[in-house]
């Protein structure tokens, strides 16, 4: 068996910055953002589990949210704006993404393929199944570390991220994700205060 790239190619989603048509005060990279919507997902099916008596895999939604951008690799990061000007552009963007996850999924040594492809291939159907559910997750973990970037960026001063700020909370409250609303009414307003705030609250 040939040695395999796959791993090697994951790691370089560090190189891959986010927010490229945005000034920003802090640049953010999609392995940073992986970890980052790793946490928010397996908060939120703590909430459904904790709160709302669910029963959502957490772990599973973790591993799920380390790989939902793993593609861009490949197609790097695409502005929102960019991907979503009009559906013929966005239909392109698709396929080139499918076929960035054929690739990558064709590097994963072959024994392990089958473990692989449903975090790789994110767009196979999942409609009422358990997958359904916690892929709902991570899209909501995907918006709510946008959502959580646009409040840091507004609390240093940058205005440059006050429309995206409407435009994800919006998105946001179309999903109605009962986990979300608790998220953002209970754990949100933290990351608009600065670490001495932070520490006053725990005093």
């Amino acid at each position: 068996m040939k040695d395999s790239p796959f791993i090697a190619y994951m790691y370089r989603l560090r190189y891959i910055e986010r927010w490229s048509l945005m000034r920003n005060t802090t640049r953010e990279n999609v392995a940073e953002h992986s970890y980052h919507v790793g946490l928010l997902a397996h908060m939120l099916c703590e909430i459904g589990n904790h709160v709302f008596g669910r029963s959502l895999n957490a772990d599973r939604a973790v591993t799920m949210a380390l790989f939902h951008d793993a593609t861009e690799v490949f197609t790097g990061d695409i502005p929102t704006p960019v991907k979503h000007h009009n559906p013929k552009m966005l239909a392109n963007f698709r396929e080139i993404e499918a076929l960035a996850a054929e690739r990558l999924l064709s590097m994963v040594p072959e024994p392990l393929q089958a473990a692989y492809e449903p975090l790789v291939v994110t767009s196979a159907p999942a409609a009422g199944s358990e997958r359904a559910e916690l892929l709902a997750m991570v899209k909501a973990a995907d918006l709510l570390d946008a959502y959580m970037k646009c409040l840091s960026e507004l609390s240093s001063g940058n205005r440059e991220f006050a429309v995206a700020k409407g435009q994800i909370g919006q998105k946001l409250a179309n999903l109605h994700i009962q986990e979300v609303d608790w998220f953002l009414t209970h754990m949100a307003d933290s990351f608009t205060k600065t670490l001495d705030e932070l520490s006053e609250n725990e005093a």
